[in-house]
């Protein structure tokens, strides 16, 4: 099975490319099939990582960033790989 984790944060006003740097810097424990960073307006940045794990794996994921980088708590979901129809 594949499972995709999401990681969102907003940052804070004028350090969207601080956060971004941050989330560029992070290791995890162990090699995601794919991790791929994405950024959007309002300076938010969200990072997808796929596992080859069960749904409810224990998995590595990014920590929070220092609360000088954002402006409210990082979003996470997990999702689960659907063969399409």
């Amino acid at each position: 099975m594949t499972v995709a984790l999401m990681w969102e944060a907003r940052a804070a006003e004028g350090r969207g490319a601080d956060l971004l740097a941050w989330v560029r810097e992070q290791p995890l424990t162990g090699e995601p099939l794919r991790r791929e960073t994405f950024r959007a307006p309002q300076d938010r940045v969200l990072v997808i990582t796929w596992w080859d794990a069960p749904y409810d794996a224990s998995l590595p994921e990014l920590p929070e960033p220092g609360p000088e980088l954002v402006t409210r708590a990082v979003h996470r979901w997990r999702f689960e790989a659907l063969a399409d129809h």
